[in-house]
């Protein structure tokens, strides 16, 4: 493991997946309209707006003081996640869901091997910190994998692939195989990103 804990490699590894999880959403969020963050397809339904504010809440309420304080904040107000006031502009929700990705980036950039020894609570119940680490970033891949779809729902036919587009795996495989190695290790969601053409019907990766 070049001299390097398991515990360090599990801290690099989230760090590199939290952003490129962060540049996933972001790619596709490029793809949409202003007014199309706000569109719902039925009463029941989120819109990318409401996903992204729900997410900024959570983070900013599990991130701050995260190895200190309840990771539900007593001045959280889950449920006013799910509402977009009238009137509420594009530039609005993406500086609140900066605000929360700063305080999660920030957070898990400061975490020492060390700290994964230690215990913290969300909504009263005990947890690790690896256990506290992996229910978020599962929690976020939820959201994005919704963000992703509903972006890709609205851009229909002309939606630009964030993956490995259908019947290209062979490709994909050949493309990792020639693929120049640089002096850190790619995440997979950047390697997919940079092999899909500028459309096509995305596969899973």
């Amino acid at each position: 493991m070049n001299g390097q804990s398991i515990t360090q490699l599990y801290l690099d590894d989230i760090r590199a997946s939290f952003r490129a999880y962060k540049k996933l959403a972001e790619k596709a969020l490029a793809q949409i309209k202003d007014e199309e963050y706000f569109v719902t397809l039925d009463e029941e339904s989120n819109s990318v707006a409401v996903i992204m504010k729900h997410m900024a809440g959570n983070m900013i309420s599990r991130w701050t003081d995260f190895l200190t304080s309840d990771g539900e904040k007593p001045d959280r107000n889950r449920d006013q996640e799910f509402v977009i006031a009238e009137g509420t502009t594009k530039d609005e929700v993406f500086t609140y869901w900066e605000q929360g990705w700063n305080c999660l980036l920030n957070t898990v950039e400061s975490l020492q091997p060390a700290d994964l020894d230690k215990k913290i609570f969300i909504r009263g119940k005990a947890h690790s910190v690896v256990q506290a680490i992996n229910r978020q970033m599962t929690h976020y891949a939820y959201h994005i994998g919704q963000i992703v779809y509903l972006a890709k729902h609205i851009r229909s036919s002309e939606w630009k692939s964030l993956s490995v587009p259908r019947n290209s795996s062979a490709s994909f495989n050949e493309y990792l195989k020639n693929k120049p190695q640089g002096g850190g290790s790619e995440h997979h969601l950047e390697a997919a990103a940079g092999f899909a053409p500028e459309s096509g019907t995305d596969a899973e990766s």
